[in-house]
């Protein structure tokens, strides 16, 4: 079952440009379609390995000398945040992208995107890795770039250029491995890497793989990309991106190799730790004076990615705990903030909250999400933004780190204030003249909203069995990191 991760919506996308041109609007009927068998397919990822993690041999060749695929709690973690948002984004397409040209190649295109970091969640081989991780970028390049307006051209040519150079650094340390341990799999690089006193080479690479990934996360100070390409793109790609697209092919890929592949040290866990404080730090400072809305959004992503980098920095159990639920809550809260962008500029034609003024009456659906996802962002409980910022000042404070732990209570006051100017401007305001001509945006955008705004509440109150179910044995995978090897090479 493990393939059909990504053989679903490759699938598609090889059939949306066909059955687009025989009847109009079936490319969204088989985008959506796809979308949920996938999520399906991840909500029984989580009850598939209580037994156990599962490797799947591609042509029964068995690792180190084939291709293989592991659903482990951590790919099934990430495997639900591409899936979850991925579905709730193509359900908000469904009349949002109705406003541009060529809706095939957008549904084709966002099809490869989830194929993409499907493949990145499930492999296991940094050649595979490599490939899925370069589809995804490829895809979100075009995606950024859709409107072909001046603003998105220029913000896809950075992304790309700057990806580019992520994905430089990711190849050259790929090559280097190869040729130092003649393997490509994760486990058998892992395994060689324990014997080898090669320690010279094995920081080189581990410093080409943390700046590669860092700049896929967006992470101070390889972050300068990012503010310009999630608020040119569509919504429901912004959403994408900054949801899943920079965890995926930057937190997952670079944890993954960090604790399965190599080893995480002190030092390892210092360069996390400052990466994300600086992270938080110049994220929210430079959002608290942005009145583009989804410019002001990209800034917090990059802040919210450091409290992310932060947790898992620490190294502790309930450090690693609050670091990946605050990943999951992240993209739940942040996808369901750009998606209330969208819909703002869907009905008034601009971002700008100055503009905007008072559409909280006019767009109910719109005001009441965005209220829940601002309140989880800033961390008011009892949403589920509050206990995972708990979780890591907790870890924070039991490590020792004093500093850490008040920059993380500092960041979220910065942010409530960032998040009460736009309520207080985008909905709260005394309606103005644009406002006065508008409506509610289209049910399929109020439901996706509304959907992701129930999940803020839901996972805020039942907070417990969540961390039990799907964050736990993820942090499983990444505190026994050695047992990765006998896992795919069986001992």
């Amino acid at each position: 079952m493990v393939v059909f991760f990504v053989v679903i919506p490759l699938l598609a996308a090889f059939l949306i440009p066909l059955v687009s041109k025989m009847r109009e609007g079936s490319a969204r009927v088989l985008a959506v379609l796809s979308g949920s068998l996938l999520l399906l397919l991840s909500i029984a990822g989580i009850f598939m390995i209580k037994n156990g993690s599962i490797v799947y041999s591609l042509g029964g060749w068995r690792p180190p000398f084939g291709i293989c695929m592991v659903l482990d709690g951590l790919s099934v973690l990430f495997l639900l945040v591409i899936n979850l948002i991925g579905f709730i984004a193509l359900l908000y397409s469904w009349d949002y992208i109705k406003r541009y040209s060529s809706q095939g190649l957008y549904y084709t295109l966002f099809c490869l995107m989830l194929a993409g970091l499907n493949g990145v969640a499930v492999s296991g081989d940094l050649f595979n890795l490599y490939v899925f991780l370069e589809i995804t970028s490829i895809a979100s390049y075009a995606l950024v770039a859709f409107g072909t307006q001046a603003e998105e051209l220029e913000a896809a040519f950075k992304y790309m250029v700057l990806g580019s150079v992520a994905s430089a650094f990711i190849l050259l340390a790929i090559g280097i491995l190869f040729g130092s341990v003649s393997t490509l799999n994760m486990a058998d690089i892992a395994r060689s890497l324990a014997g080898s006193e090669s320690r010279k080479l094995i920081l080189f690479c581990l410093g080409l793989f943390t700046m590669g990934f860092s700049l896929k996360a967006g992470l101070v100070p390889f972050h300068t990309w990012l503010p310009d390409a999630h608020p040119a793109a569509p919504a429901p790609v912004s959403a994408m991106l900054s949801g899943v697209v920079i965890k995926v092919i930057g937190i997952y890929a670079l944890i993954r190799l960090v604790f399965n592949i190599f080893i995480f040290t002190p030092a390892i866990s210092q360069i996390f730790i400052w990466m994300g404080i600086i992270s938080m730090s110049v994220g929210v400072l430079l959002a608290i004076g942005q009145w583009d809305f989804k410019r002001l959004l990209a800034y917090h992503s990059i802040s919210q990615i450091g409290y992310v980098i932060f947790g898992i920095g620490l190294g502790t159990p309930l450090g690693i705990i609050g670091g990946l639920f605050h990943l999951f809550n992240h993209s739940v809260f942040k996808s369901l903030l750009f998606l209330n962008a969208g819909s703002l500029e869907y009905a008034t034609g601009t971002r700008k909250l100055q503009e905007i003024n008072g559409s909280g009456r006019a767009m109910p659906f719109t005001s009441v999400s965005s209220l829940v996802a601002s309140l989880s962002i800033a961390g008011v409980p009892p949403l589920c933004g509050f206990w995972s910022k708990l979780i890591i000042i907790i870890a924070a404070f039991q490590a020792g780190n004093i500093i850490g732990g008040i920059t993380c209570i500092l960041v979220g006051m910065v942010t409530l204030a960032s998040f009460l100017k736009v309520q207080k401007y985008a909905f709260s305001k005394q309606a103005g003249d644009i406002v006065s001509k508008i409506k509610e945006v289209p049910l399929t955008m109020a439901a996706a909203m509304s959907v992701l705004a129930l999940f803020c509440v839901l996972i805020g109150l039942f907070f417990v069995p969540f961390l039990d179910q799907l964050i736990r044995p993820a942090t499983n995978v990444l505190l026994e990191g050695a047992n990765y090897v006998n896992l795919i090479l069986g001992g």
